[in-house]
């Protein structure tokens, strides 16, 4: 085992790094082969590994104004699923690569307990639906191929949208009954009637993005004067604001009724779709039990299927909880090795295992027991990387006891909000259905076409994640908390597409193995591996000492984009602490 890095030399070198490197600013990472924003440098980077502090609430999102939305409603007298609202329709007029009317996602709300009550942890539910008329092979050529251009660039690729009624949703059962659902739509109501002054990181996501440029309805919005809008320009989003203020009148029926549901119904058909004004009106949120585990004396509460992320955090986690990876030292080659080799088994479950769990048995509490981590650890070598051909998807049934954005929000009750949410690529379809501002996601793909098939990220699906009417696609999402002796401590997530699950692990790791502010967790320098394709993926910061260790060990090293925008909050004896991903230009943390 090579020499463990010193934490501060650590800090200092990846500080360097941060001064002299660009880094990728991209509001959602697409998948493989889309266009990325040009890199920028972050400024005041030192700043950048020191969290903002607060003791009243926090809020850190990819979006400035959505943050001070979201701050604004705690001030005001808000709880967190009261601020994580706002917050949600402010992004869908601020971040339209990711923030969204037209997609889904799943929030994740910890209620903190009080004299009455105990605390609770619960899950939302919101991810797309496929439509009535969905069938099994409907993105299969003749010959029996996926035809990857159906599930992603045409209307058969729209999932039914499922973010309008989550929010209304989360809001009717656990807000604070302080707000309205009009009243915290308003902030977003005025941004897109008024606009906003469009800032370089958004124009170049506007201008790199082809997909908007197809659509004429998009063009509009996004085109005014028939070129991107650029920046320093107000971009205005009348029809949006229309629909938000039909929302804030009528409540969710005014989305997923009358004339916006047939107009999103209308678009979806005229690209080639087959969804219906009656798919929108059929749509519910559902309530899940999160997924529970333990790493280190900490409680991992998260996600569960329908997203593959909680059950593969967990499982990852349980593999590396039989090391020593504080010994081995923050950023070392050896640590990495085994992340990597821990991360291969479990995304080749994910491809066996892993779907809609209202449709499939998934063996959650056998994929996540310690036992069965034994049994995957027992086969990693701590000196070679095994090539994903070694790897296969394990057997848990023994063991069984039976493009993005990520925000997260604590109030000064210490209730919190870890939401995830997504049109898939970067402003998905690319499609705004005409009249309603809407963008349409492209969430279909997530399906597999057939067992076996890849989707846009390079993931394997299997026949559990085959397309079914009414069925939700599996999702890496990952909204996450980090309760210690049934306390609070950590709240975090991010987007990323398949590494999405990968970036919480390592900000977890960061926090409790290696003893990381949440600042220096969330910038330190990310790997991903996904079992397929077999390559280890490196950001911009790793040593080349430990690149030629990784290299040497059998690892297929490649360097290249940053991963993810963990966006995160933490509970300390200090206070709350909030640190915003610098990976991506625009992201905001802030306290009061």
């Amino acid at each position: 085992m090579p020499t463990p890095f010193r934490y501060a030399a650590l800090a200092a070198a990846w500080l360097l790094i941060l001064a002299v490197a660009p880094v990728a600013s991209r509001a959602q990472d697409g998948p493989p082969g889309m266009p990325s924003a040009r890199p920028a440098p972050i400024p005041s980077q030192m700043a950048r590994l020191l969290p903002v502090l607060g003791r009243d609430g926090m809020v850190s999102s990819q979006e400035g104004r959505a943050t001070r939305v979201g701050l604004d409603i705690l001030q005001r007298g808000g709880n967190a699923v009261d601020a994580a609202v706002a917050v949600h329709f402010a992004l869908a007029v601020t971040l339209p690569q990711a923030g969204n009317l037209g997609g889904g996602g799943f929030m994740l709300i910890h209620r903190a307990g009080t004299d009455r009550e105990r605390s609770e942890t619960i899950a939302v539910d919101y991810r797309e639906t496929a439509p009535a008329k969905a069938t099994r092979d409907m993105f299969l050529l003749p010959s029996g191929e996926p035809d990857p251009a159906k599930s992603r660039d045409t209307g058969l690729s729209v999932g039914v949208p499922g973010s309008v009624a989550g929010m209304a949703f989360a809001l009717e059962r656990y807000g604070s009954g302080r707000f309205t659902l009009a009243q915290l739509i308003e902030p977003a109501e005025r941004l897109a009637r008024e606009g906003f002054v469009v800032e370089d990181d958004l124009a170049r996501s506007i201008r790199a993005s082809g997909r908007l440029g197809r659509h004429e309805a998009s063009r509009a919005v996004f085109y005014p004067n028939g070129e991107p809008v650029a920046a320093g320009e107000t971009l205005v989003q009348r029809d949006l604001a229309g629909t938000l203020a039909a929302i804030m009148k009528e409540g969710p029926r005014a989305f997923y009724e009358g004339p916006v549901a047939e107009k999103i119904a209308a678009a979806v058909k005229a690209a080639g779709g087959i969804m219906a004004p009656s798919d929108l009106a059929a749509y519910r949120p559902l309530l899940r039990q999160p997924v529970r585990g333990r790493y280190r004396g900490h409680e991992i509460v998260t996600m569960p299927p329908p997203s593959s992320g909680g059950v593969h955090l967990i499982q990852i986690l349980n593999i590396l909880e039989g090391y020593d990876l504080a010994g081995l030292g923050a950023g070392s080659a050896a640590a990495y090795h085994l992340m990597a080799e821990a991360m291969k088994p479990a995304y080749a479950d994910r491809a066996a295992w892993l779907g809609d769990p209202d449709r499939v048995k998934v063996p959650v509490s056998g994929l996540t027991s310690k036992a069965y981590a034994a049994k995957l650890r027992a086969a990693i070598d701590p000196d070679r990387a095994r090539p994903a051909g070694e790897v296969a998807a394990g057997d848990p049934l023994p063991y069984e006891s039976a493009e993005t954005t990520h925000f997260s929000i604590v109030d000064r009750d210490g209730n919190a909000t870890s939401t995830t949410t997504t049109l898939n690529f970067s402003y998905g379809l690319g499609l705004v259905a005409a009249g309603t501002g809407v963008l349409l996601n492209n969430e279909m793909d997530d399906f597999a076409a057939k067992a076996g098939a890849v989707n846009a990220y390079g993931l394997v699906g299997g026949e559990p994640n085959t397309v079914a009417p009414g069925a939700r696609p599996l999702s890496s999402m990952t909204p996450t908390f980090l309760f210690r002796d049934g306390k609070l401590v950590l709240v975090t997530g991010s987007p990323g597409g398949s590494r999405i699950i990968t970036t919480v692990l390592q900000v977890i790791l960061g926090v409790v193995d290696f003893g990381q502010n949440l600042a220096e967790a969330v910038t330190a320098p990310r790997i991903h591996h996904q079992w397929r394709p077999d390559a280890l993926l490196v950001e911009t910061g790793l040593s080349p000492d430990t690149l030629s260790l990784l290299r040497a060990w059998g690892h297929k090293v490649v360097v290249g984009r940053t991963s993810g925008s963990a966006n995160s909050v933490a509970v300390t004896e200090e206070g709350l602490a909030g640190a915003a991903d610098p990976r991506q230009r625009g992201t905001a943390a802030e306290g009061r």
